[in-house]
């Protein structure tokens, strides 16, 4: 059985995956409101990117107010508002006619919903050792 900090950090890395690729493909289409969508989508990967990759704050330039800006996301119930934020701008997209973005609008939900859940249950937010979380702060010297 999975713990419940696997399938929450499994669950944003399907959001990452899906934002990127659905933002891309939709990019290229006649509707200027989707075109706009999809940049947010896209935007929103890079977003999730740094939130559920800590290691990437260390390794790639970024300036500070960007990196307390995602520091605020470290607790549960910060990541469920920002999943819920972000799955409501998707959810809008539905306003240019139906596309693929909805997909991502879903994954964001369930891992609001996720994350809220955790929080609920007074669970700790644990950062997985594979996504550079705690375990790989302390691996590099």
């Amino acid at each position: 059985m999975l713990r419940s900090d696997k399938v929450i950090s499994r669950t944003g890395v399907v959001g990452i995956v899906l934002c990127f690729a659905l933002g891309i493909a939709n990019i290229f289409t006649l509707h200027a409101l989707r075109i706009v969508f999809s940049v947010l989508c896209l935007c929103s990967a890079f977003v999730l990117i740094f939130v559920e990759i800590p290691f990437l704050l260390r390794i790639c330039p970024t300036s500070g107010k960007f990196d307390e800006f995602i520091r605020r996301f470290t607790t549960n119930w910060m990541r469920a508002a920002m999943y819920t934020i972000l799955s409501a701008i998707q959810w809008a997209s539905l306003c240019s006619g139906a596309s693929s973005l909805i997909a991502v609008a879903v994954v964001l939900i369930i891992a609001a919903a996720f994350y809220a859940l955790a929080g609920l249950k007074s669970q700790e937010f644990v950062g997985s050792k594979t996504l550079g979380g705690q375990g790989i702060a302390q691996m590099i010297v």
